[in-house]
């Protein structure tokens, strides 16, 4: 009887035991990383998702099978196996990273099993690859979003990515970070990856690298672990100070509600983003409460219990595989799969619900400020903007909308990211060594300082754009062999920080860099050599003489006119009268003697010798300037020998460019030149000897070169037809660099006020022209070509005049003696007629007082006489 009774208890126990939906139990399998905290989540969060289901599900009855893979993708692989050979899941939830997910789907895929994975980035190529591979949490391309928003929203326009050196990582940098930052303009500026298992040395090797740079603004995007590390020698690298910007995504920050003292106090002040959930609701807060109680029950060892977005997203995950179960007949894994496909419903994580074979994207995501102890939400992001509580419905382009935020150091105001450079560590610009022109560029190294000079036009535009910056501006100047394509794209990798030259701005460059605004003329004309052709010169008749030689003449002529007046005056009483009357017959006597000799009109031999010898200089500079006069009206001017493009082509004529420019494309491209028709050069007097000799009959340039090589070689080159339309010459920087706008806004300073154009004055008076004068033009004649002539006439006329003056003064003086001969007659006249003695002593006297010339010792007295 006994016996019959245990029978019977079996019996009834069995039959009362719930069996699993459709009469069969069903068994879920699970791969974690037990020893992470992510992992202690997920599995406590699971075993409370099937307690509720089967609460729910009465009837029902699931049970979890749970495998650690140490964060190890062939552990992970194994304990798929096991998972489906020995334990018979017929599914598998985890694991996080992408690298165990592609193991366990290649372990599990003849088994028809389907996975849910909790990595939040695969290739898309995936679901073709495992078919019953699934994406069970939402993709990092929208939080990626957030991240280029927060950047762009302070008006960062370059940033440093740190990423930890996996696969998971790496799906989620490209092309989600990176294409989320191409749309808001923001540039990457360095792309750092670290091993899992980076110790010290490293990461001091790698961080210092990046102190080095000019910009500070910083995304992490790693695990928790490595991510400690990171901080921990960044804050002991003095590189969580003021100026500093440090923002974390999901992996990260998502769990700082886990992190102790040492992490939190090595964090202060970054920005982090994470998943944002909704706190409220009965199923929240019934969850919320037993996982604190079952959490800390089961690892004490943990110091915070609260759950996480991860914890949340496994809960979902097993809710999404029971309601699956629960749809209808599920027999077979294609079924299950397509009835977790076809799931939709509002989970504690947020929206489930699946497309092609992934989670719908998460729409919002929460701003943390990791402040003292802990941290502080800020608000929200969402793809309308910024915005303070979920429910107001107010969005801002702005994250400053979401109040003050506190930033590395503490600063007032947020930081500007990047630094100026330093004395330590100054900008390294190129400058290209091999310019087709030393006024531009000009490289000398000195043996003696073992050190580089630079000067040039170009070099000095950027020293004073320098000057007019409103801080100072550390640089300095390193040489550059190779073409100008290479200089600039060696500033494209950041091996230097700018580019200074005389570089052209051109599209294909632009790829590359970003140029300042062009700071000389923009253009490509073309130069040929010089023909000549006939003059008709308006004022040619005064060119045979120079200045000085037209004002010696009139001199020469009006002096000669002056002597011949002197002389003749005192035979000619014509020559005599009003002021105004002698200077017209002076003037007249001056240009009527140039052209007739009037010798029987002239009474003095005197002015016949000076006018004699003058006639004769006079004939010679008549002809000299009749001679030269005809010579220039037959002599060519100097044209173009080719005006246009159209006869070069038509001519299959060959031109030349400089082999370091970009001119060649531009040729055979827009200009439609043959490529065997262009020759490159590498010097000007390469060009020089080229056009002369006629191996090419044109050589294209840019303008502000064709300039100073027109003015070199002055008289045997010209620039001809017109100019072309292409950039200027401008400084390259690194694409987003943050200098560009102040530099443009210096070098626009430069420009207005002056100082560019005396730069471009002093470039082209620097170039003097090296060629002699041609034998087709004819030079105005100069005092120099009659010097002698000169003298002779002038000297004759002078000593004529001289002449002249000394014998009108010996006249004077034999006219005087006369005078005093008749008064001693009168004297001895009056005496005879009985004057008194004293009477006469006395008239005497009264006439040497008047006569001075008449000395008293001359007047002999009365017993003399």
């Amino acid at each position: 009887m006994k016996t019959f009774f245990l029978l019977l208890f079996f019996l009834i126990t069995f039959a009362l035991k719930p069996e699993g939906i459709n009469g069969v139990e069903q068994v879920i399998g699970a791969i974690l990383d037990c020893d992470t905290r992510v992992g202690k989540e997920e599995r406590v969060a699971m075993d409370i998702a099937i307690q509720d289901f089967n609460m729910e599900q009465n009837q029902t009855f699931i049970k979890l099978r749970s495998k650690c893979s140490q964060q190890k993708p062939l552990q992970a692989a194994l304990a798929a196996r096991h998972l489906i050979s020995k334990n018979k899941v017929q599914l598998i939830l985890g694991p996080r990273s992408w690298e165990e997910t592609s193991t366990v789907a290649e372990a599990s895929e003849h088994y028809d099993v389907p996975i849910l994975s909790f990595a939040d980035s695969s290739p898309p190529w995936a679901p073709e690859r495992w078919p019953f591979l699934v994406q069970a949490v939402a993709s990092t391309y929208t939080q990626m979003k957030a991240v280029a928003n927060i950047i762009q929203s302070w008006g960062w326009h370059r940033a440093n990515v740190i990423y930890e050196d996996t696969d998971s990582a790496a799906n989620g940098i490209s092309p989600y970070l990176y294409g989320a930052l191409q749309e808001v303009d923001v540039q990457i500026s360095n792309l750092l990856p670290l091993p899992s298992f980076a110790d010290s040395s490293l990461l001091q090797k790698k961080l210092e690298e990046l102190k080095t740079e000019q910009y500070r603004v910083f995304v992490v995007h790693t695990s928790l672990a490595l991510a400690t590390r990171i901080f921990g020698m960044a804050k002991e690298m003095k590189m969580m100070d003021k100026g500093y910007v440090w923002i974390t995504t999901d992996s990260i920050t998502s769990l700082v509600h886990s992190m102790n003292f040492s992490l939190v106090s090595s964090m202060q002040g970054v920005v982090g983003v994470r998943d944002s959930f909704l706190e409220t609701g009965p199923d929240f807060r019934s969850f919320f409460s037993r996982f604190l109680q079952i959490f800390g029950r089961k690892y004490p060892e943990e110091r915070h219990h609260e759950p996480g977005i991860f914890a949340l997203q496994a809960y979902d995950a097993v809710r999404t595989v029971g309601l699956a179960w629960n749809q209808g007949e599920v027999n077979s894994g294609r079924q299950l799969l397509e009835s977790i496909l076809k799931t939709d419903f509002d989970g504690l994580s947020g929206k489930i619900q699946f497309t092609q074979q992934k989670l719908e994207p998460a729409t919002r995501f929460q701003i943390i400020n990791i402040i003292g102890k802990g941290y502080r939400e800020l608000g929200f992001w969402t793809g309308k903007g910024f915005s303070s509580s979920i429910d107001d419905g107010v969005y801002n382009s702005s994250m400053e909308s979401l109040g003050h935020v506190i930033w590395p150091g503490d600063p007032w105001c947020a930081p500007r990211g990047w630094d100026l450079p330093t004395i330590e560590n100054p900008l390294r610009i190129g400058v290209p060594n091999g310019s087709l022109t030393n006024k531009f560029v000009e490289v000398d190294y000195d043996p003696s300082t073992n050190q580089y000079n630079f000067s040039g036009f170009s070099v000095d535009v950027f020293n004073e754009t320098a000057k007019h910056l409103k801080y100072s501006l550390q640089y300095k100047f390193v040489p550059f062999e190779g073409n100008y394509t290479d200089l600039v794209k060696k500033v494209q990798s950041r091996e230097f920080d700018a580019a200074v030259g005389d570089i052209a701005i051109t599209s294909s460059r632009c790829e590359y860099v970003d140029f300042t605004y062009p700071y000389t003329e923009s253009g490509l004309v073309m130069v040929v050599p010089i023909l000549v052709s006939h003059s008709s010169t308006t004022w040619l008749f005064v060119k045979p003489f120079t200045r000085d030689m037209w004002l010696l003449t009139l001199f020469i002529n009006v002096f000669n006119g002056f002597v011949v007046w002197s002389i003749e005056r005192s035979y000619c009483s014509e020559l005599k009268g009003p002021v105004l009357n002698q200077i017209g017959t002076l003037l007249w006597l001056a240009f009527a003697t140039l052209f007739s000799l009037h010798a029987e009109k002239l009474h003095s031999n005197l002015s016949r010798m000076a006018m004699v010898v003058w006639l004769f200089v006079a004939l010679i500079i008549t002809q000299s300037y009749t001679a030269s006069l005809t010579s220039m009206l037959t002599v060519q001017n100097l044209v173009p020998k080719v005006a246009n493009i159209e006869t070069i082509k038509s001519k299959n004529a060959m031109i030349g460019y400089s082999q370091k420019s970009f001119v060649e494309g531009y040729l055979e491209g827009p200009l439609g030149f043959k490529s065997n028709n262009i020759r490159s050069f590498a010097t000007e007097d390469e060009y020089a000897k080229a056009l002369r000799s006629g191996a090419i009959a044109a050589a294209f340039l840019e303008a502000p070169v064709a300039k100073l090589f027109v003015a070199k070689y002055c008289k045997s080159f010209t620039i001809a037809g017109p100019a072309y339309q292409v950039g200027g010459y401008g400084f390259a920087f690194p694409k987003g660099s943050l200098l560009l706008p102040e530099i443009d806004e210096a070098l626009l300073n430069v420009l207005e006020n002056g100082v560019l154009k005396d730069l471009e004055e002093r470039l082209i008076k620097s170039e003097e022209c090296v060629d002699i004068q041609s034998d087709n033009e004819t030079a105005s004649l100069s005092p120099n070509n009659f010097f002698v002539l000169f003298i002779f006439t002038g000297g004759t006329s002078t000593t004529a005049l001289l002449i002249y003056y000394f014998r009108a003064t010996d006249r004077f003086k034999n006219s005087m003696a006369q005078y005093k001969r008749i008064w001693i007659k009168i004297v001895m006249v009056l005496n005879k007629l009985g004057y008194r003695r004293n009477r006469l002593s006395t008239e005497v006297s009264d006439v040497a007082d008047k006569n001075p010339w008449i000395a008293p010792n001359n007047l002999h007295s009365r017993s003399q006489v």
